[in-house]
């Protein structure tokens, strides 16, 4: 997997323009920042290469940016609040063009420890096509050295996340990662490839489709694997139960069946829930109150659909946590968004949050859960990324760690 890289502890940036990618995709309301989590995130790395003596040169992209760029997904917010948080002025490059004329004299007027922020990099039109060799090129004309500190888009090869990394490389500059990136190597990577056993492994989410190489990969890899959230009816119908109006793959089934026979030819426990939190109608809005009915797995009725692992699959789950010594949790075990349908998520939380196992939660809805529930600093790690951090899980190499430097 290519896991000991070079980072930014293993360079010397005094005088050097440092490009870094950071993952300032931030949500967005009227102009204003709703949630600064991500900018707090590369602080570390940033104030490191300040301290240092190095030009510090950031970019990272914003949105989705479908209808071209536009001033709602600028990264001039982004600028101001970095500049409030570092305490110092964040020269931010307003240029649709990203590396244009604005961004090269921005740069060569920066003494050491000035901070630039160019503007967001999706404006410059697909990344990961043709133009992103240009693009790519661009990027590294500014910088001597490039930091990727960007895990949640490590998983695309992108100009500013890898492909900027072959033209450092071709001028005699390093590519590093920041410490973000290096945590989630050390926990996410480490856990897959070398976790402290008892190794248990839990995921949740609505479909099966999703997490199909993960599942897979992860089999192989943990002791203990715990199916919840929708995705668990899928294999509760593969065992031939009723499963009611709940969600269903059904040309999974067979993938289901074949999962379960491979964890039994490995040894490995297979949980799955014992009973579930069912309900007559899907709440609308999401969160509205909710009249609920328990059955155990076997005796699910035709007409209600299965929204929640029930008490007792609660109580095993949480049992198989506590002699864990590595715990990975991805995906909620059911509507979570509904305070009636959270208890299963909950008890999966607090049993993570009591046990003294390093517990490293996959980014995306498990990591709103836990941080809504107010677990998230009994945590060993909270990944930054969900996508990123399933293609981990699944075993694939990401571009954005495999293009840094070894060490």
């Amino acid at each position: 997997m290519g896991l000991n890289k070079k980072s930014v502890d293993d360079i010397n940036v005094k005088g050097k323009r440092v490009l870094v990618r950071c993952d300032f995709n931030v949500p967005l309301k009227n102009g204003e920042i709703t949630d600064e989590t991500r900018i707090v995130a590369a602080l570390p790395t940033i104030q490191k290469l300040i301290n240092d003596g190095g030009k510090v040169i950031l970019c990272s992209h914003l949105g989705k940016v479908k209808n071209g760029p536009n001033e709602g997904e600028s990264l001039a917010p982004v600028a101001k609040r970095l500049s409030e948080k570092l305490g110092k002025d964040v020269v931010f490059v307003s240029d649709y063009n990203v590396t244009g004329e604005e961004a090269t004299k921005a740069v060569e007027a920066m003494n050491e420890g000035d901070v630039v922020l160019l503007q967001n990099t999706r404006f410059r039109g697909a990344e990961e096509t043709k133009n992103g060799e240009e693009f790519s090129k661009e990027l590294a004309e500014l910088a001597d050295v490039y930091v990727c500190d960007a895990f949640g888009s490590s998983h695309r090869a992108h100009a500013s996340v890898a492909g900027v990394t072959k033209f450092i490389s071709e001028k005699g500059g390093e590519n590093v990662v920041g410490y973000l990136m290096q945590k989630e190597i050390d926990f996410l990577g480490n856990a897959v490839e070398n976790p402290v056993r008892p190794f248990v492994a839990i995921l949740g989410g609505a479909k099966v489709a999703d997490k199909l190489n993960v599942i897979n990969n992860l089999l192989e890899k943990c002791d203990t694997l715990i199916i919840g959230g929708g995705m668990a009816y899928t294999f509760l119908k593969a065992q031939g139960y009723e499963i009611g109006t709940s969600l269903v793959d059904n040309e999974k089934l067979d993938y289901c069946k074949e999962m379960m026979e491979k964890a039994e030819k490995l040894g490995k426990k297979l949980l799955l829930p014992v009973d579930a939190v069912t309900i007559k109608d899907f709440p609308n809005p999401i969160d509205a109150p909710v009249e609920t009915e328990v059955y155990a797995s076997e005796q699910m009725p035709a007409d209600r659909e299965g929204c929640d692992i029930g008490p007792k699959s609660a109580e095993l789950f949480a049992d198989a946590v506590k002699s864990a010594k590595t715990v990975v949790w991805n995906g909620p075990m059911g509507v979570f968004e509904n305070p009636t349908l959270a208890a299963g998520t909950l008890a999966v939380a607090k049993a993570l949050a009591e046990t003294d196992a390093t517990t490293i939660i996959g980014g995306g809805d498990s990591a709103a859960a836990v941080n809504q529930m107010g677990y998230g600093d009994k945590m060993s790690h909270i990944s930054t990324g969900g996508g990123a951090s399933l293609e981990f899980l699944e075993g694939k190499e990401l571009p954005g760690v495999m293009a840094a430097d070894d060490k």
